[in-house]
């Protein structure tokens, strides 16, 4: 039975890259399972594609394949990469589109490779779709039980190269500057600041990413949270977007442990005119 392969890419789906590759990988491993996770990040966004894997990978079953094509330097001397982490594997370009899944992941052990070896390759390759030609051949082969090691041989650097991380700056330890990584579909703006959880109805435990400058957790009450963003103050946090008004403005914890700026029933970023990069300051309490 072959394992699930899950694919994340910048293609969109008008086009017939996505269902090329999908055709390839099945030819190889008619006992995949697909699932998208999108195919809708920005065109060569790096960063966006990192931060999506970040925030999804950890909901798929053991043994996953990770295909993620996000690839702006296709056809040039970058790696192409097979990374085994924890329970999971990863196909990816080196380009720091798998810096912050392996920084999360860290700890775990796992094997790297680089994608050197032809007979796991379509073959003949182009010079622009290494998706179809070397990617996905190479995920559905792990899909169907050949192990990673077999599939490339050991880079002799296994850093791999990276990108900047999220803006999370605590000025003081009631005090942070941050900014907008995602506007979702619906308008809503996701932070760098996180991850939350809910203690109470009215209190929360907050513990920064890793890409912060504070390695505490932070005890906090929802009415003490102030946020900026785009000279709008907000305040408190609430917990869903059902405790704001039709239109109003609202801060709150989104599914992922993020701090989110909302619009009930509207877009956040229309309203505030905000976008990527625009930075967002919160106050928690007497500073």
């Amino acid at each position: 039975m072959g394992r699930a392969i899950a694919l994340l890419t910048d293609f969109g789906t008008d086009d017939i890259y996505v269902g090329v590759m999908k055709g390839v990988m099945h030819a190889i491993c008619p006992d995949a399972t697909f699932i998208d996770i999108t195919h809708a990040i920005e065109p060569q966004n790096i960063k966006q594609a990192a931060f999506a894997l970040l925030n999804s990978y950890k909901y798929f079953a053991p043994g996953t394949v990770f295909l993620v094509v996000v690839d702006p330097g296709v056809g040039s001397e970058r790696r192409l990469l097979a990374v085994e982490l924890g329970d999971y594997m990863f196909v990816a370009p080196d380009n720091g589109v798998l810096m912050y899944v392996s920084r999360e992941l860290r700890g775990e052990s796992g094997d790297w490779v680089e994608l050197n070896m032809p007979k796991y390759h379509l073959g003949m390759k182009s010079n622009t779709f290494h998706g179809r030609d070397i990617f996905a051949p190479v995920a559905a082969y792990l899909a169907s039980g050949i192990r990673i090691k077999e599939i490339g041989s050991e880079p002799n650097d296994q850093s791999i190269a990276a990108i900047s991380y999220p803006r999370l700056h605590f000025r003081t330890e009631n005090d942070l500057l941050a900014e907008v990584v995602h506007i979702d579909h619906f308008g809503n703006l996701i932070t760098s600041i996180g991850l939350f959880h809910w203690n109470t109805v009215d209190e929360l435990t907050f513990e920064p990413r890793f890409w912060g400058n504070y390695d505490g957790v932070l005890s906090i009450a929802a009415a003490d949270v102030e946020v900026t963003v785009n000279e709008h103050l907000i305040t408190p946090l609430r917990r869903t977007y059902g405790r704001a008004r039709r239109g109003e403005i609202l801060a709150l914890i989104d599914s992922n442990g993020y701090l989110e700026i909302a619009v009930n029933q509207g877009s956040a970023a229309a309203l505030l005119n905000v976008k990527v990069g625009d930075p967002v300051s919160v106050k928690i309490g007497n500073t």
